[in-house]
């Protein structure tokens, strides 16, 4: 098949107050490749994405889309001149089913006006079959895990048939058989010619499914090359704009005595059965799991965030019941979510309010108003501390890059003094340089004496930076390993012990 120039955008300019976003960036997609967009956190490659799918309206530059210059207003202009766009935050109707989200806005219908149903279980399953996608399209949305809800999400940008598609991080939540899965859905469509825009931080797949790279750097547009001519090492140096010769910070902390001990915690209408460990004082404690498997659901019940059916939580040789986030909070716990958008952020809010929104209590003057100076003192460490790129404090934190929210709210939580700190997925969707900041931060946390319990689905950050993993499977402890004398193959084989 012929590999002519899909798209191409010319001289992309975007500012927003206080920032110039993209000067002047170039891209070219032919069709039948995977054209991977690669840069750290706040570079600018979902701010481009979306000047061609029309959420941003560009400032200067030329879009060509087969041929034809265009110049969408709207996500629904682009999807119906042949744009597809998957997103790296899931934006989707959680109340509705699976089916109704793939059609919204499109609902098949007989004689013009009433929604047929026959006709959209039809085509659901049509796309799903033809997908290989194992999703009930009955079920609400709310239900599913993360990552069905994004496979549902990819099926719906493939159902328009589109000339371009974007994935934006779509990897970022999805097991590694799903992940292979994608691949062959990406390889189906570039056998039908379709130009794929791929935006990842994961190298391994980038040098494994792209045929062509694009970098970028603060806005601007760094080098275009072939995939098999770049390196892990020289895609960080141009990311970066230096060496970055280890991937981990070397572990200088030390655990000491127990802080915590968990005892047969179980939840309500929830995955996990049963989970008995223990966290040291200093000591980073990684789980592992398969997708299911009841991790995020071990710090949600250790935070309160679910209802608890038994076990004991004991800190520092006192039980604790942490009955609700609130509780969780006054014991010296802080959770991070796996879904920043969903339940991280506060995305009409200003950076300042999302950064001291947990610890207000701190800024009351006279016990009856907040002081702005004390907040405003706060928020500026913060801001250094994580390395956070925002034109201010008062920007809105929606607008910030995915990794760039996700300090924010790490941020958040160190400013409440926490003696647990519970990260679920902390770097997810997070550049190489920035998820190096990440892993300092946290291991120089429990250098300080804290405890860190985290849960990663990228089994190479888990043995980078903790010193023990607990495996879940089937909703309960399947094992425990040394950080430093297991490998992958052990954790996975514990991660199936139970399925």
């Amino acid at each position: 098949m012929e590999q002519h120039e899909l798209l191409e955008m010319r001289g992309i300019t975007k500012e927003f107050p206080g920032v110039k976003a993209l000067d002047g960036v170039n891209l070219t997609v032919r069709a039948g490749t995977v054209h991977a967009l690669m840069g750290e956190n706040g570079a600018g490659k979902s701010t481009l994405m979306k000047c061609l799918f029309g959420i941003y309206s560009k400032d200067s530059g030329t879009i060509t889309l087969d041929g034809k210059e265009v110049n969408f207003k709207s996500s629904k202009e682009a999807l119906e001149n042949g744009v597809a766009m998957v997103h790296q935050e899931l934006n989707q109707a959680l109340t509705r089913t699976v089916k109704d989200n793939l059609w919204l806005g499109r609902y098949p219908k007989v004689g013009g006006f009433i929604v047929s149903e026959r006709i959209m279980d039809q085509r659901t399953k049509e796309i799903f079959d033809t997908l290989e996608v194992s999703v009930n399209p009955k079920a609400v949305m709310s239900t599913l895990p993360v990552s069905q809800r994004q496979m549902v999400e990819i099926a719906k940008a493939v159902s328009y048939d589109s000339k371009i598609i974007v994935f934006d991080e779509p990897t970022s939540s999805l097991t590694e058989a799903e992940v292979e899965h994608l691949f062959r859905i990406i390889d189906m469509l570039k056998k039908k010619g379709c130009g794929i825009i791929y935006i990842s931080h994961k190298m391994d797949e980038i040098l494994r499914i792209s045929d062509e790279v694009t970098i970028m750097r603060d806005g601007t547009w760094v080098a275009t090359r072939p995939a098999k001519e770049l390196t892990m090492e020289e895609i960080i140096r141009l990311m970066v704009g230096r060496e970055l010769t280890n991937r981990f910070p070397p572990k200088t902390n030390k655990p000491g005595d127990v802080i915590l001990d968990v005892q047969h915690i179980s939840g309500k209408y929830t995955r996990l059965k049963d989970a008995t460990f223990q966290l040291r004082q200093g000591e980073v404690l990684g789980i592992a799991g398969l997708d299911g498997s009841g991790r995020t659901e071990v710090l949600e019940n250790l935070f309160g965030a679910m209802t608890r059916e038994g076990g004991t939580i004991t800190l520092h040789g006192k039980e604790i019941r942490n009955r609700n986030p609130q509780e969780s909070i006054k014991n010296g716990f802080a959770l991070l979510t796996e879904e920043r958008r969903a339940t991280g952020i506060f995305g009409i809010r200003d950076i300042r309010e999302n950064t001291v929104v947990s610890s207000l209590k701190d800024y009351l003057l006279g016990g009856i108003c907040l002081s702005d100076k004390k907040m405003k003192e706060k928020t500026d460490w913060s801001i250094q501390a994580m390395h956070i790129k925002t034109p201010s404090q008062k920007t809105q934190i929606r607008s910030l890059s995915g990794g760039n929210q996700q300090k924010v709210i790490i941020g958040r939580w160190l400013l409440t003094k926490p003696e647990v700190l519970l990260l679920d997925e902390p770097t997810r969707g997070i550049d190489v340089g920035a998820k190096y900041e990440i892993y300092q931060l946290i291991i120089d946390l429990a250098k300080e004496g804290k405890g860190v319990i985290m849960v990663s689905s990228e089994m190479p950050e888990l043995l980078g930076v903790c010193d023990r993993i607990i495996v879940m499977s089937g909703g309960q402890v399947a094992g425990e390993v040394d950080a430093k004398n297991t490998s992958q193959e052990e954790i996975l084989t514990l991660a199936a012990k139970y399925v």
